[in-house]
């Protein structure tokens, strides 16, 4: 607390303030010391309210022993100055008797004694008060279902009476009674009687993320799957991170468990970590603890007891460790339990949790779909991203000659040839064969070097691998194999070449960076000597590579025919020779040259043969990447069902091969860019997310955030909301996110979708406050005054929305003078022309000067914009703003001056054209709005009647029968009045 208060005011808004504050220490610490301040004031209600605000903070931050304190207090109060509780402050004491209760209950060392006595108390009071006893009966049920008591007679004594004003909500007795016909067995009556809550039409606080958690796994038990997934995303969205919900996040650890996704589980938890400290009910906490033993058996049983698993700070857990630990605190909690109740209820309860089978073998949750395999420290999947090695020879020399001979021949199962070398030669205890036809150890480390050069290469990390090259051609010449040394060599030149082509700012400077490391390969091989004709076909097919990216990055057509040229020379040679492999090479490099060309057919045509040959001589791991080719191909001729034949097969075939050996990243995103232009958004999707997660584990994590937040944008634009905010709370998650080692503004996009997506999703709250953070952000990027502008822009919106105008003009003040920097003319012209309108509907003719004052800065902004020829991409600017003039006057009362902006309005927009013009919709609005004005609040419905009139017949005729039918309704609503 900032300032202690000084006054009554000044403490009653400090409690109000405190109230806006989430549930945990912050508020609570905050509560004890304005109770301390109300102390100091002669004035008992003062200290009520404090009192009844921490009692609230101890009771939803999870501290249920200090809780019945504060409420000892109240009730002494209440004792001795009845007359200081109102009506309002009456029902607040009364129903919390309620919360002393549920707090007594989660505390074993309360003899079960107290809590009869504590119960025999609040009938008492209820009768003396003249308040129904129905509440009383509630919580004398819940103690006998939480002593495991036959509970028949106390259900019936509760749920058989009628409902008072101190019962609790709806939503939380439906699920009480859920809860007791679950606890018989009967999953199926349980569900029906959550299907109010379930189905969102009751609520409350902790309403419906209580009853979620406890129905997924009786949805999934009745074969509901979809609407478990669904409801686990919602809901475990409403009680993370949150104390007084960990039995709830239990749950979701336990659903996640049992239907095949622990890695999921193991992330939850991770996200949850706090809790272990947190969470001083011991009630909730057996709760939580039980719902974490669950998962971390389940983790251990199918092997993976040695993955990290995040435990109470202090130290690193493995899963086994963390499940040990976890295990023995829970069974102590029962324990304690059972021993003050005279049961084994939460014993048994516990065993019976934790003897559950699974449920399913895998239920996909989220659009991460992700194994144990998965759950690495991301550290390891970036220094690994090669499959996992598998025993492929017998003895090391056989290994060694095995693996250069599958590099030699591009076989996809080289890498696991590689991997397990390099683990064996980074061996402490490694001893080189003495054997030469494996060579000496220089040259193994050449080796290894170069297949760590092609990683980094995959992942664009061009300097590194330029390095690794030029480290492995001196290994190559200490071991006497000028070949591999040349090889090499020629491969860092090409890959300098390729980073200078990307870092360079102009297109001269790109292709004459590949022109010269052309040239110098070209001289290398004419100085060589004696190179036998596979080393000679892997240098052209350098020299055709490094021709065929100078034509990509220049996409000059002067340069097709050398890189043709070369590609030939390529083909040639491997013909005649009879390597199959670089003709497949050739043959692609041409096809793609054609391609760059601008030849599209002929490249496709090139293709077919190829894929003819591929098929009828192989070799067949080929036949992936050329599908792939053949599909961007089909792309680029607008033939997206082609596209999609060909990408999808390239799918299917690279699954008969290693994981990550074969580029399926780039098949998985083309194949996204043909559903959706075939209009399959969900198959887009599912596409979309599969390349991103290949490209995070085998390639470069930074493209792969990329194109997970084009997924979850998709995810948002197709209505998915839950499933965008799951995506990115793991994504966010992710350590390089959450450390801060990933680039900032991707971050800063990942964070903008997300709230986004709570906004659509209707969690205001989270919403705004994730904007202000961002707009506090962006406001530091000097070189970016655009996003801020933007970011900014939508922050003040959101305030707007909240009823903070005032906040929001400061917000919107910050946004305007970075558009002043770099123009946001549509953004911020819409973000000021919502603020206007939310402003003038809140306040009427209160908010009007203000809400005019927006509408000046959007007319501002629409004379910039028209002085700059920009041409907007919606709806033009001018009749924008003189719509919305209409609305604020509208709102304010302002009939006449609402009519004639609306008037203005139609005039700037003009006739809509005919069916499948989107300015008909607009325009149709704008005729209704006028109508309703002028017939309506006017009171001149000839004139209102003969507009509507003139419009519904303009707008048949065009073919917009939608549009003239909402017009008609008002013309018909009209002509009633």
């Amino acid at each position: 607390m900032p300032t202690t208060p000084q006054t009554i005011d000044e403490l009653h808004e400090a409690l109000q303030e405190n109230g806006l504050r989430p549930y945990g220490r912050t508020r609570t610490v905050t509560a004890e010391e304005l109770v301390d301040a109300a102390e100091q004031f002669a004035e008992p209600v003062a200290l009520v309210h404090a009192l009844l605000e921490l009692q609230e903070a101890y009771t939803y931050g999870s501290e249920p022993r200090k809780s019945p304190v504060v409420f000892a207090r109240l009730l002494t109060l209440f004792d001795e100055q009845p007359d200081i509780f109102d009506e309002r402050l009456r029902h607040l004491l009364f129903w919390r008797f309620k919360w002393v209760a549920a707090a007594l209950r989660a505390l074993p060392e309360i003899p079960l004694a107290s809590l009869r006595q504590w119960l025999t108390e609040m009938r008492d009071r209820y009768e003396k008060a003249d308040l129904g006893l129905q509440p009383y009966y509630g919580q004398a049920y819940q103690l006998a279902a939480h002593v495991g008591e036959d509970t028949a007679l106390a259900f019936e004594l509760w749920a058989g009476r009628s409902r008072t004003r101190l019962s609790d909500c709806e939503a939380c007795e439906i699920c009480e009674r859920a809860l007791y016909h679950l606890a018989a067995g009967d999953d199926e009556r349980a569900l029906h009687v959550w299907e109010p809550v379930l189905a969102g039409k009751e609520s409350c606080q902790e309403e419906p993320a209580r009853s979620i958690s406890y129905a997924l796994l009786p949805l999934v038990r009745a074969g509901r799957t979809e609407e478990a997934r669904r409801l686990h995303l919602a809901g475990y969205r409403g009680c993370r991170r949150n104390p007084s919900m960990a039995g709830e996040v239990g749950r979701h650890l336990e659903f996640c468990a049992l239907t095949g996704n622990e890695a999921r589980g193991l992330e939850l938890l991770a996200e949850n970590r706090t809790l272990f400290e947190e969470v001083d009910s011991p009630l909730d906490r057996l709760a939580f603890l039980t719902g974490v033993d669950v998962l971390l058996r389940r983790v251990e049983s199918l092997g993976h007891g040695g993955l990290p698993a995040a435990g109470p700070a202090g130290r690193t857990w493995t899963a086994a460790a963390l499940r040990a630990h976890v295990a023995e605190q829970a069974d102590g909690l029962a324990a304690r339990f059972d021993t003050r109740n005279g049961t084994a209820t939460h014993a048994e309860r516990r065993k019976a949790r934790l003897d559950r089978a699974p449920l399913l073998e895998a239920l996909e949750l989220t659009l991460r779909t992700r194994s144990l395999d998965d759950a690495v420290p991301a550290a390891s999947v970036v220094a690994s991203s090669t499959p996992a090695p598998a025993p492929v020879a017998e003895s090391l020399p056989e290994l060694i000659l095995r693996a250069r001979e599958l590099r030699t021949e591009g076989h996809p199962d080289a890498d696991a040839c590689w991997t397990r070398l390099r683990a064996m030669v980074d061996a402490e205890d490694y001893t080189h064969p003495d054997d030469a036809a494996v060579g000496t150890l220089a040259e193994l480390r050449a080796d290894l070097l170069i297949e760590q050069a092609n990683e980094a290469g995959e992942k664009q990390e061009f300097s590194v691998a330029a390095a690794l090259q030029e480290q492995a051609a001196e290994l190559y010449d200490e071991a006497g194999q000028e070949e591999h040394a040349l090889l090499a060599r020629a491969g860092s030149l090409l890959t300098t070449a390729e980073f200078a082509s990307q870092d360079a700012e102009s297109a001269e400077a790109r292709t004459a960076a590949l022109t010269d490391a052309h040239a110098t390969m070209v001289r290398m091989q004419e100085a060589a000597t004696s190179l036998t004709p596979r080393f000679e076909g892997r240098l052209l097919r350098l020299r055709a590579t490094a021709l065929g990216l100078r034509l990509q990055v220049s996409r000059d057509k002067e340069f097709a025919a050398p890189a043709l040229a070369e590609a030939n020379l390529l083909l040639a040679h491997a013909t005649e020779h009879d390597i199959a492999g670089q003709m497949s090479r050739a043959l692609m490099l041409r096809a793609g040259n054609y391609a760059l060309a601008g030849e599209l057919p002929t490249a496709v045509a090139e293709m077919d043969a190829l894929l003819d040959r591929l098929r009828a001589q192989g070799p067949a791991w080929h036949i992936p990447s050329a599908l792939g080719l053949r599909g961007r191909l089909h792309l680029g001729l607008r033939d997206a069902e082609s596209a999609r034949a060909d990408l999808a097969e390239g799918i299917r075939l690279a699954a008969e091969w290693p994981a990550g050996a074969i580029g399926t990243v780039r098949l998985h995103a083309d194949l996204a860019e043909a559903s959706m232009r075939l209009g399959r958004a969900q198959e887009a999707l599912r596409h979309l997310t599969r390349s991103a997660e290949l490209e995070l584990r085998y390639g470069s994590r930074t493209d792969a955030y990329c194109t997970y937040s084009n997924a979850a944008q998709l995810t948002l634009d197709l209505g998915r909301v839950e499933d965008c905010i799951a995506l990115l709370d793991s994504l966010l998650s992710e350590p390089d996110v959450s450390s801060g080692e990933l680039d900032s503004r991707l971050t800063a996009q990942l964070r903008l979708t997300r709230a986004r997506a709570l906004h659509a999703g209707d969690d205001l709250k989270a919403a705004t406050a994730e904007f202000i953070a961002l707009a506090a952000e962006s406001a530091g990027w000097d070189d970016d005054p655009g996003s801020h502008a933007m970011i900014a822009a939508e922050t003040a919106v959101l305030l707007g929305e909240s009823g903070e105008f005032g906040r929001a003009r400061e917000v919107v003040d910050q946004a305007l003078a970075a558009h002043a920097r770099d123009a946001r003319y549509e953004s911020l012209s819409s973000a000021l022309r919502e603020l206007a309108r939310l402003q003038a509907r809140a306040q009427g003719p209160d908010g009007l000067a203000d809400a005019l004052t927006f509408l000046t800065d959007a007319g501002r902004i629409a004379d910039e914009a028209r002085a700059a020829a920009y041409e907007a991409h919606g709806r033009p600017l001018d009749a924008a703003l003189a719509y919305e003039y209409g609305r604020v006057n509208a709102y304010a009362g302002e009939h006449e001056d609402a009519l004639a902006a609306l008037d203005k309005a139609l005039g700037l927009l003009g006739e809509p054209g005919p069916e499948g013009d989107d300015q008909a919709v607009e325009w149709a609005e704008c005729v209704r709005l006028a109508a309703a004005v002028e017939g309506f609040h006017l009171e001149r419905p000839g004139p209102a009647l003969a507009r509507l009139d003139a419009a519904i017949g303009l707008l048949s005729a065009l073919g917009h029968k939608e549009e003239s039918e909402t017009l008609a309704a008002v013309a018909a609503e009209l002509r009633d009045e």
